[in-house]
């Protein structure tokens, strides 16, 4: 199958193997794998596609491959990350895989050099080619840019962050304290942002857009830090696997001795906010020793540090240090930071009690008493406020004056931990505002043209346990996948149905719905939350069974026990819920949704650190106070939405990217352990669908990534130009200045305003963009030499096209005198034709007449009286002559006159014949009238010959008139099969969105297994076994029936339901068998049955074929295009095949119709050399085919041996009985097929049993016996 080539099939765990196609489902396709050979298993036939020649070959751009699809992807990328090469294009998006290990010289200074002002394209891929792409985008388009890294936690988004912020300053910075500054901020932010994940060592737990702005010159001024959404819970709660801030850690285990006593830290152990989750610091084996042992926790000590290449607490510690010194931060800030963050420790460290008293309330335990007094040195509070402020709540009554009775209500222990909690959190988040703040205050600018922004955000999260943080962190990936959707599959394929570049749609799923879903108003979830926080006794159970009741037939959202993961199954409808997003399902449980959702403190709290004796305490809630709403009751908690407050940064931050132009870096997570030289195929082909880009790979076979506007090219050489080139339209300017490069036609397009690129073509596309005033000129000598050259040549064409026009014009005069003459000869000829006819006659009796004067002059006896009726009749003959020449005679007149002549001629001839008596003159007369009756059989025969052409005439006419006749029935049947078709139409649309939901769906369920999957092997969790059995999904059960009907196409679908219930079923038939049950059965039912799923499955085989062709080829075609066309605008009906093969009792028809290939088309576009393509149809199946082209062998076919090359459509499909002279007779057929060798192909085909029994095969068996 497919001339022996491998195809990439589905793998579980490796995403696709390379195998063999060994048969041809009803809806799948066998696979023998290559390195299991001897073993088979059953693929649906749109996950297979096939493989690059070389599978070892990899290229640096996706859309460079032969064949683009995902299979060829994921190998391309397998193959470059196993040599260490870990960036990849697909066009102008950069995929990254992170190599978890440290690759030599890949960000050295040298590399550095080496990109910078290089075409993307020109040298391997890298991530500092997409920084230089920007800065140049912006220079030469003079708009700002976005560079946006996004990819799942761990993929590297934080890293490739660096080195692009990296790159830029220090290649067009101006040298200056400032790009040092804005490279050294990142330690700083990573420090108070990042923590060790499950998932990643080095996790941001915010996002941040880091803009640098550039002046008019296009050098580095400074620059500005946005970050959203600090995720607040982990400063009091972390899973046993992961840690809290790296700031904690790195203050216990790099402080100086001073330092510590001075902020009476110990090891991470002892402090409530770092013991519940891992107290281990990270240090390579050196660093470990110079850490104090009074400083590491029992769990360091037992296990030992933890390791990874980019990270050392006690070394960080110091970079972060020298870090602060850099950009601007004196010794006395520095210590402020860590004494607050030692304060939070501290905090955390207070424990409560029951009073054991009837008044109810807590009181802090006494091992508290010197954590509460080590908390308030450190935070400037009064050591009794903080004590009675995280015991007790403060209200005021709403009579008694302006400010009513201060009342204090005593806290229950959980209240008085929540109380603690909220503070710490508030006093970090706050912190961590700070430090953002300051850091934007580090490198300040004056005025700004352009910057470049990078956004950093955390990728899409899933866990076993997810929370408001995953909620809000997985509601940004999906308004940045809707942008990256937006901007590069749907604004791009808009753009191209408006500049006319008839690039094929491409489809992709839209999560609009999932988006309004969260952010609705009033009923999306995020409001939902909200109205749950207005409420006086909110509660997390209410906002769930809330959020179930308002979208309770959502498709992305349904309730926890419909989850493949049985810790989820556990949970109960009020409890959680599941939305499903563009990268899969996640489960959300709803506790502690509420307080998450609040920013706000008890009015007790927030008095107390607004009222601070340190000032730099004091100053990171100066503005707290103020935010308090004016109409909150006396004592209630005040509300602030973080939800809302995310969601408004979140669409200002797009609002910000869309009106800059984009690049994206799509990081990629090879494995699930973080572990170098791992590649999980699955995982990553998971990772590269959820991305986009296999939907980016199928627009970009036929897209254009880079183009430009024809008057931005025009504007930036106008000034250099000389006056006769300024005349020129902007867009024949391009035009020259392509040619003029000499650049590929088929490597760009033009559209209406601007002009296209292909993929993989964006050097050349730079070469133009390069606004060097010496490039630029000599760009425009190329286009003025062009322009010469060009407008040479159209004079000479002019010149030729004149001449060809005057021997035109001459030979059509000549033509037109020579059609004159021969239609006025027709017409004399018509009309004098009687009269010829009858001078030819007479003139033959006048010849006649003078063998009479011969007799005559012989005779003896009444010589005088034979002479002078002789001459008599002469005289009557000319008369005749003489009057058919002056006069207008018809031909019934002339027969009369001539019919008269000929009585006289022969009763004189009969008085001869009496007068004769010699032998020698009766031998004459009987010459004579020999000669007479051939005249008469002679004119029997022209009366006969004139009598066959009027009837043919009349025959002709008739012929026209019932092909009139017929021509306007078929008209009026048309017109009801339009109506009829329109109907049908209508039904297929609904079919077909049908057939889309369903799609959607699937795929949607395919994702969220996945999902569960991951989730699984990294949580050791089991799946449940109904989903691993679920034949939607990529599994291997692709045999049930249930996959089958929900994988096969509307058409197959709609033609099982017209055929109700079948007598065969044949959908497990192998291709083998139903050739043999056609070769072989006598059973006529089964027979056409048989040859009619054999050519279903050629179908769908050779739609599969044509959806997977190389690139830049033209699909094989079995058919003429004509016959193709008809088939794909005139879908036959549903299944009359078996019912017409039985019908028709296998009629025998034949067909010719011209037949040109696309590949011979260019080389004779006048269809000079035109082919013929013959066809015999044994009922409604081909079983011979011809294609005659000149200077060509005849290609010969027959079914059986040449199925695959053959046309696979029923004589229904192809609409041959409805093309006007198409069908021919059978002799015509078998004439050119014997002259063509067919015998004897059909006979060797018959000798080696490949020949299916058709009726040509009968008759040549019978022929040869």
């Amino acid at each position: 199958m497919d001339d022996g080539k491998p195809v990439w099939a589905p793998h579980p765990t490796d995403g696709f193997q390379l195998g063999m196609i060994v048969d041809i489902g009803a809806d799948t396709l066998t696979i023998e794998p290559l390195n299991h050979k001897g073993k088979t298993f059953l693929a649906p036939i749109n996950q297979v596609f096939p493989g690059e020649e070389d599978v070892n070959k990899h290229v640096e751009d996706n859309c460079s491959l032969m064949y683009l699809n995902e299979a060829t992807l994921l190998n391309n990328v397998r193959v470059r990350y196993s040599k260490d090469k870990i960036y990849t294009y697909v066009a102008n998006i950069l995929i990254a895989v992170n190599p978890y290990s440290d690759i030599p010289k890949l960000y050295s200074p040298e590399t550095i050099k080496m990109y910078q002002g290089r075409s993307l394209g020109t040298l391997p891929p890298h991530v500092y080619a997409v920084a230089d792409k920007a800065y140049r985008d912006m220079k030469v388009l003079k708009m700002s840019q976005s560079i946006i890294v996004s990819g799942e936690s761990g993929a590297g988004k934080t890293e490739n962050t660096k080195f692009v912020l990296r790159y830029l300053t220090s290649s067009y910075g101006t040298g200056q304290d400032i790009d040092e500054r804005i490279v050294e901020a990142n330690p700083l932010l990573e420090a108070f942002g990042n923590a060790k994940t499950v998932r990643n060592n080095n996790s941001s737990r915010f996002g941040k857009f880091v803009e640098i702005h550039f002046n008019e010159k296009n050098a580095v001024v400074g620059g500005f830090v946005s970050h959203y959404l600090l995720e607040k819970s982990r400063i009091c709660m972390q899973s046993a696997e992961e840690r809290n801030y790296h700031i904690f850690y790195r203050l216990c285990a790099g402080a100086s001795e001073d330092i510590r006593r001075m902020l009476h830290l110990s090891s991470p152990d002892t402090f409530r906010y770092l013991n519940r989750g891992c107290t281990r610091y990270f240090a390579s084996k050196d660093s470990d020793k110079q850490i104090m042992q009074n400083r590491k926790s029992p769990e360091h000590m037992k296990v030992g540090a933890l390791k990874d290449p980019l990270l050392d607490d006690q070394g960080d510690f110091n970079r972060m240090c020298v870090a602060m010194k850099k950009i601007g931060l004196d010794d006395t800030e520095k210590l402020n930071l860590f004494r607050v963050v030692a304060g939070v420790l501290h905090l955390g460290n207070i424990d409560f009690e029951e009073t054991g008293s009837t008044s109810g309330g807590c009181i802090l335990k006494n091992q508290s008493s010197q954590t509460l007094e080590y908390c308030a040195e450190l935070l400037g509070l009064d050591e009794e406020d903080l004590r009675v402020s995280l015991t007790t709540r403060v209200m005021l009554t709403t009579s008694g004056g302006a400010k009513g009775t201060v009342i204090k209500v005593p806290l229950k222990v959980e209240q008085a931990n929540n109380a603690r909690d909220a503070l710490a959190k508030a006093v970090y988040s706050r912190l961590f505002d700070h430090v953002v703040k300051r850091v934007n205050q580090c490198f300040p600018f004056q005025t700004s043209n352009n910057f470049i922004g990078v956004l950093d955000i955390a990728g899409f999260e899933y866990f076993e346990h997810n929370s408001f943080e995953q909620f809000c962190i997985n509601y940004c990936n999906e308004k940045l996948q809707q942008f990256f959707n937006e901007r590069i599959l749907k604004e791009e394929q808009e753009l191209y149905q408006r500049e006319g570049l008839g690039v094929n749609e491409v489809h992709y799923v839209d999560n609009q719905d999932c988006i309004d879903l969260v952010e609705a108003k009033v009923v999306g979830i995020l409001d939902i939350l909200d109205e749950e926080n207005r409420l006086p006794q909110p509660s997390d159970q209410h906002f769930a069974e809330a959020v179930h009741s308002k979208h309770k037939d959502h498709f992305r959202l349904t309730v926890p026990r419909k989850s493949k993961l049985t810790v989820h199954r556990n949970l109960r409808d009020d409890e959680g819920f599941i939305v499903r997003h563009f990268a899969g399902a996640v489960c959300y449980e709803t506790t502690q949704f509420v307080e998450k959702n609040n920013d706000a403190l008890h009015m007790s709290l927030e008095s107390l650190v607004c009222e601070s004796k340190d000032k730099f305490v004091k100053d990171l809630f100066e503005n707290f106070s103020n935010s308090r709403d004016s109409k909150q009751k006396a004592g209630k908690l005040s509300f602030i939405s973080v939800g809302n407050k995310f969601k408004t940064q979140l669409n200002l931050l797009l609002e910000k990217l869309r009106s800059t132009g984009s690049s994206f870096i799509r990081c990629v997570k090879p494995n699930l352990k973080m572990v170098p030289h791992q590649f999980e195929g699955a995982q990553i082909l998971s990772q590269l669908q959820c991305s986009g880009m296999v939907a980016v790979l199928d627009l970009m076979q036929g897209g254009f990534p880079s183009r430009t506007h024809f008057h931005e090219l025009y504007n930036m050489y106008k000034q250099y130009m000389p006056a006769k080139l300024t005349r020129l339209d902007p867009r024949l300017f391009c035009k020259a200045l392509f040619k003029a490069l000499g650049l590929n036609y088929n490597d760009y397009k033009f559209g209406l305003t601007r002009v296209f690129f292909r993929p993989g073509k964006f050097a050349e596309f730079d070469q133009i963009m390069k606004s060097d005033p010496d490039h630029l000129l000599e760009l425009l000598k190329r286009v003025n030499k062009w322009l010469i050259m060009s407008r040479w040549k159209k004079v000479q064409w002019c010149s030729l096209s004149v001449i060809k026009l005057r021997n035109k014009m001459c030979y059509r005069a000549q033509a037109c005198i020579k059609i004159q003459k021969t239609v006025r000869m027709w017409l004399c000829k018509k009309r004098h034709k009687p009269r010829v006819d009858g001078m030819v006659k007479v003139r033959n009796l006048k010849k006649t007449l003078e063998k009479f004067t011969e007799v005559v002059s012989g005779l003896k006896e009444g010589k005088q009286e034979m002479v002078k009726q002789v001459q008599e009749l002469s005289t009557a003959i000319d008369t005749l002559m003489a009057k058919m020449k002056s006069t207008v005679m018809s031909r019934k007149q002339i027969e009369e006159e001539y019919e008269a002549l000929v009585k006289r001629s022969e009763g004189l001839l009969s008085s001869m014949q009496k007068r004769k008596q010699e032998e020698e003159e009766r031998e004459r007369l009987k010459r004579i009238q020999e000669e007479m009756e051939r005249d008469r059989k002679r004119r029997e025969e022209e009366d006969q010959l004139r009598k066959q052409e009027e009837e043919d005439r009349r025959l002709k006419s008739e012929m026209e008139q019932k092909r009139k006749q017929e021509e306007e029935e078929r008209r009026k049947r048309e017109e009801e099969e339009r109506l009829l078709q329109a109907e049908l139409e209508v039904q297929l649309a609904l079919e077909r969105e049908e057939a889309t939901q369903r799609q959607t769906v699937l795929e949607q369920e395919r994702r969220d297994r996945e999902l569960a999957m991951r989730i699984a092997q990294s949580e050791a969790e089991l799946i449940q076994e109904d989903a691993q059995m679920d034949p939607s999904l990529r599994s291997y059960d692709f045999s049930s029936p249930s996959f089958s009907e929900r994988e096969k196409g509307v058409q197959v679908q709609a033609s099982k339901a017209a055929a109700g219930v079948k007598k065969y079923d044949l959908s497990k038939w192998k291709y083998a068998e139903l050739r043999d049950a056609i070769n072989t059965s006598c059973d006529i039912e089964l027979l056409a049955a048989c040859r009619e799923e054999f050519h279903r499955r050629l179908k769908v085989y050779h739609a599969w074929k044509s959806k997977n062709k190389k690139r830049n080829t033209d699909t094989e075609q079995r058919a003429p295009k004509s016959v193709t066309d008809y088939a794909e605008q005139n879908p036959a009906p549903p299944v009359p095949a078996r019912q017409q093969e039985i019908a028709m009792n296998r009629q025998q028809r034949y067909f010719r119709i011209p037949f040109i290939r696309p590949a011979d088309q260019y080389k004779d576009p006048a269809n000079k050399k035109k082919g013929w393509w013959y066809a015999h149809f044994d009922g409604p199946w081909i079983a011979r085919q011809m294609e005659l082209h000149p200077d060509k062998h005849p290609i010969l076919l027959v079914a059986g041996k040449d199925d695959m090359e053959m046309c696979e459509l029923s004589l229904e499909e192809t609409g041959l009985t409805r093309k006007r002279g198409a069908e021919i007779l059978p002799r015509q057929f078998e004439e050119i097929w014997e002259r063509c060798g067919g015998i004897q192909y059909l006979r060797n085909a018959i000798e080696s049993k490949q020949a299916r029994p058709t009726y040509a095969t009968a008759m040549l068996q019978n022929l040869l016996k």
